[in-house]
């Protein structure tokens, strides 16, 4: 009698490696992204193709790499794994060929960047005309968002940020020196009479930025000492908005006195639409003291993320 056997494992089939290469990019970018939808803007792709892409390697290892339910998507402990190994290697491999590119012509690809609001629509935007007359192959997504985004996470090359201290775990390239500036209308002063002591701001109408909790603005006097004096103020008014050009009107039409980064204030002004109020005093701890742009940390930065940055000091390098 033939001998009884076990039958034979099924064959799985193999994986070409450009194949495993690009299924292995779109469940790092599910990964880290938390979602095939981010995962498909970030790699250029429809979310079928991603979500095709993570079933294929799924179907070559044999075990599930994505727990998927209506609401959420989470790694498996297998796919948990295989990103933290696979991830590194992957990372080289790109910037190796990153590199190789860059040494090969003019320089191409997309930049995805993103910006606060006010900064990006004054003084980021208008600078990219001149940056794509000198790099015409190079494309750019620019994000405007006062919401500070996890960079790698949400696919971004760079940041631009109004900050006075940049994450130690990231790039931060700094643009220019930045400050904050209490501003009213001629009219409204004229009006409600001009302030001579940060206290007297509680009887005045002020337009504060809309954060959680009250409103209160901190002041140094403008002296050399060594221990200049500080003052805390609370201040309340007609009006509150999160957006500094929003403000910035606010104040043009004499709804009261603005604490504004310079970048808002600087044209009204040098035109006189707005004059300095306290101009001893130095409002602290609100805005922050210069412009950065900050690349997710890696030993090499891309090309077009140095270009764009060395285009922006030449713009804005000299302040505001």
């Amino acid at each position: 009698m033939p001998s009884r056997s076990s039958p034979p494992s099924p064959v799985r089939p193999e994986v070409r490696d450009e194949l495993l290469w690009s299924q292995l990019q779109a469940l790092i970018a599910v990964a880290r992204l938390g979602s095939f939808t981010k995962a498909a803007q970030r790699l250029n792709l429809s979310k079928a193709a991603v979500s095709q892409r993570v079933a294929d390697l799924e179907r070559h290892l044999g075990q599930q790499l994505v727990q998927r339910t209506t609401r959420s998507v989470r790694l498996s402990d297998a796919g948990s794994r295989l990103v933290e190994q696979a991830e590194p290697g992957l990372a080289l491999l790109n910037r190796s060929l990153g590199e190789a590119r860059e040494s090969a012509g003019a320089p191409r690809g997309l930049l995805r960047v993103t910006a606060p609001v006010a900064l990006g629509r004054q003084h980021v935007a208008p600078a990219l005309p001149a940056f794509f007359e000198r790099y015409p192959e190079l494309r750019i997504e620019l994000d405007l968002s006062d919401r500070l985004v996890p960079l790698a996470q949400e696919g971004f090359d760079l940041a631009i940020r109004h900050t006075s201290a940049p994450p130690d775990t990231h790039v931060a390239f700094k643009l220019c020196a930045s400050r904050a500036l209490l501003t009213a209308s001629p009219d409204y002063l004229a009006r409600a009479g001009r302030p001579q002591h940060p206290a007297e701001l509680a009887g005045h109408h002020c337009l504060p930025y809309l954060r959680p909790g009250p409103a209160q603005w901190f002041f140094e006097r403008a002296t050399s000492a060594p221990a200049p004096e500080r003052l805390r103020v609370p201040v309340q008014g007609l009006f509150r908005a999160s957006n500094s050009e929003v403000l910035r009107d606010a104040a043009l039409s004499g709804l009261g006195i603005a604490l504004l980064p310079d970048f808002s204030a600087r044209d009204a002004m040098r035109d006189g639409r707005l004059v300095e109020v306290l101009p001893d005093w130095r409002a602290v701890g609100f805005f922050g003291d210069a412009i950065y742009a900050i690349h997710p940390w890696s030993s090499h930065t891309p090309q077009g993320v140095r270009l764009l940055v060395d285009h922006l000091k030449g713009v804005v390098g000299a302040g505001f």
